[in-house]
């Protein structure tokens, strides 16, 4: 019989030894994949052979969660993080930019409030602009898109000599400003005479063919002479 039983606990001290190399997630699903009866589970035999030995310890048996936090295995060393609030991030207020609709129809956006003297009708101004079709398409432009070289045009606020509604926006402009706007057609190029319109031939034409369209300007007010 204590042949028996020592070579029993042999083959229990092996497969321990055996489970104590398995990796954690094996070791946590083993409960479920053994079934043998109470009476021959390897626990109950290394109970019995540590109470034999030393009468005087009382064996018990522990949940598997306080064994793992004895042995230092909590969530954080497995690599489970605690579901844990996220911080409120500080909303900020986005910029604002303000957009006024004036009776002609003209929408302007006031993108840079200037802090120059202000622009009257009748004055000449000096200006630099970029025109695009309403979808945003560019048509022309007083800046080189690519090295960034001016050639800004000056015009009188009158609208026999430019269009109305780039009129509209350059009045009450103060210099160092800058203005979005959306001119309706009928306040745009209602004939060819009217400024400002390039002298290159390809560029002229292909800003009057989009003439019977919305168009935008984006302006900035650089003197007023």
């Amino acid at each position: 019989m204590e042949v028996a039983s020592s070579i029993t606990i042999e083959k229990n001290n092996f497969h321990l030894t055996r489970m104590r190399a398995l990796p954690f997630q094996t070791l946590a699903q083993l409960p479920c994949a053994f079934s043998l009866p109470a009476s021959k589970r390897p626990n109950d035999v290394m109970d019995k052979h540590l109470h034999n030995r030393h009468p005087s310890i009382t064996v018990k048996s522990l949940p598997r969660r306080v064994f793992l936090q004895l042995m230092g295995i909590g969530p954080m060393s497995l690599g489970i993080n605690p579901v844990v609030a996220a911080p409120m991030q500080e909303m900020k207020e986005p910029e604002v930019i303000r957009t006024l609709k004036l009776s002609s129809g003209v929408r302007i956006q006031e993108i840079i409030e200037g802090e120059g003297p202000e622009a009257h009708d009748g004055d000449f101004v000096q200006l630099n602009y970029v025109c695009r079709r309403a979808n945003g398409y560019f048509v022309h432009s007083t800046v080189d898109q690519f090295s960034g070289e001016s050639s800004p045009v000056t015009l009188p606020l009158d609208e026999n000599q430019i269009i109305r509604g780039l009129k509209d926006v350059l009045t009450g402009m103060r210099v160092g400003g800058k203005r979005r706007a959306l001119i309706p057609p009928s306040l745009g190029y209602i004939n060819e005479n009217l400024k400002p319109i390039p002298d290159e031939f390809g560029p002229r034409r292909s800003l009057l063919s989009h003439a019977k369209e919305p168009l935008i300007f984006e302006v900035q007010l650089l003197k007023i002479l």
